[in-house]
């Protein structure tokens, strides 16, 4: 049996125990010796799988001999789902109507969700992020980020995990184009970046006041022609 047939056995085997309920978030797996001679296979083998698992954030492995060390079964799906998404994104694997069309579904339903589910500590890190963004000397890199953050920020505040680390890693993955898309905008004119900042800047405030109105109908609507519109205005800028 080939190497690369090995480690995917080791996997297959390890997710099987995951998806069965036998290992569960927390536990320690065996060291990767020990693994190996239980499952009958190589330790290059096992540390590939491993590997594997950790990239998918399903698995958390620490060099060392303290109480921490080892590899644990742990849930780590944003950084994952993010990672996978960028490159995906990258390769061109989906096209930028799909992205600008699941953002706009995810959203709204987010929204909406976050109008009935927010509590006062979510909408104060929404408006701390608003207040953020308003700096007159905000960099785009800067801003860009925080409008990730506020996005996110929304979706924590739905009370729906999945939708919340669907949006970060949406949000992640077409973070490098539109930071390129952005550097590329006119100085000046219609589509010039202080115009599109001024109306992201309103289109966040009112939505803001939207969900803290618990108004879900408006908010969603709010959220779907901010959506559309910044891809529009970025497509004819560039």
């Amino acid at each position: 049996m080939s190497r690369v047939r090995t480690y995917e056995l080791v996997l297959e085997r390890i997710e099987s125990q995951i998806v069965s309920g036998a290992l569960r978030a927390g536990e320690r797996l065996p060291p990767e010796r020990e693994l190996a001679e239980l499952l009958g296979v190589s330790r290059p083998a096992v540390r590939e799988a491993l590997r594997v698992l950790e990239a998918q954030g399903a698995v958390r492995s620490q060099v060392g001999q303290g109480p921490g060390s080892g590899t644990t079964i742990d849930r780590l799906p944003s950084d994952a789902l993010a990672r996978l998404l960028r490159l995906h994104v990258a390769l061109g694997s989906f096209a930028l109507a799909d992205v600008i069309e699941t953002r706009v579904t995810l959203e709204k339903s987010m929204v909406s969700l976050a109008c009935h589910n927010a509590r006062p500590e979510n909408l104060e890190r929404m408006r701390t992020v608003l207040l953020a963004m308003d700096d007159p000397e905000i960099s785009q890199e800067t801003f860009n980020q925080l409008d990730i953050d506020f996005h996110v920020e929304i979706a924590e505040a739905s009370g729906n995990r999945l939708m919340s680390d669907v949006t970060r890693a949406i949000r992640e993955s077409v973070r490098i184009p539109f930071l390129d898309a952005v550097a590329a905008m006119p100085e000046d004119g219609e589509y010039s970046w202080p115009i599109m900042l001024r109306h992201l800047r309103a289109d966040h405030h009112a939505l803001f006041d939207a969900i803290e109105a618990g108004q879900g109908e408006r908010a969603a609507d709010l959220v779907e022609a901010h959506i559309q519109g910044f891809y529009r205005d970025l497509i004819a800028a560039t």
